[in-house]
């Protein structure tokens, strides 16, 4: 997993982050899978996978990949692995091969997704305010039980998991990060806490 790039000041929780209007997030298509890889390689430091094997993941699960666009242009990109309790588990143990990863730890369509492990965050400029409806794209019914995982490459990446609610988790998997989905929480007995919990109940819908 890689996180890259541009500033990201501003402090918010993953599922509460704004929905940007100037960047149009959606399930990639695969003539732009070649695009993505090259644009990954350009900025995410140590990216290994080639646009092949990001084909296979993407045949595998089509909204395992998202696109940032901005007036038209390609501006990111972000990736998941959708890991079934058999990828979840073996993510924790590090018994998982991140850079290829398995199918056999990938929820399929009938399987309950247990944990989101964002392999990669690539983008330029104003298209890290894509975050926003990418975070939305995980509320969706399929996703919203699952926390999600990653493990950042560079300093820029550590401070968009600081800036978005992850913490380090102990596990035999080096340097994980996890943000807990905020209905997951247990509610802290103080009525602020509790105003809170509601608005992301309500951001689930």
């Amino acid at each position: 997993m890689s996180m890259e790039r541009g500033s990201f000041a501003a402090r918010h929780d993953f599922d509460a982050l704004p929905l940007s209007p100037d960047v149009d997030v959606r399930c990639a298509q695969s003539s732009e899978i070649a695009a993505l890889s090259e644009m990954a390689h350009r900025l995410v430091p140590g990216v290994q996978i080639g646009t092949a094997e990001l084909a296979r993941y993407f045949t595998f699960d089509p909204q395992s990949i998202l696109t940032f666009s901005r007036k038209g242009n390609l501006v990111g990109g972000m990736a998941f692995l959708f890991l079934n309790d058999r990828g979840h588990d073996a993510l924790l143990l590090d018994e998982i091969c991140l850079t290829a990863p398995e199918t056999r730890y990938l929820a399929s369509a009938k399987e309950e997704v247990a944990a989101i492990y964002i392999w990669a965050i690539a983008a330029t400029g104003r298209g890290i305010a894509g975050l926003g409806k990418a975070a939305a794209h995980l509320r969706q019914v399929r996703f919203r039980g699952a926390d999600c995982y990653a493990q950042p490459s560079t300093v820029a990446g550590r401070d968009i998991m600081k800036a978005t609610g992850f913490d380090p988790v102990p596990s035999f998997q080096p340097d994980l990060w996890c943000y807990e989905r905020p209905w997951h929480r247990q509610p802290m007995r103080m009525p602020g806490a509790i105003i809170q919990t509601r608005s992301f109940a309500d951001a689930r819908h």
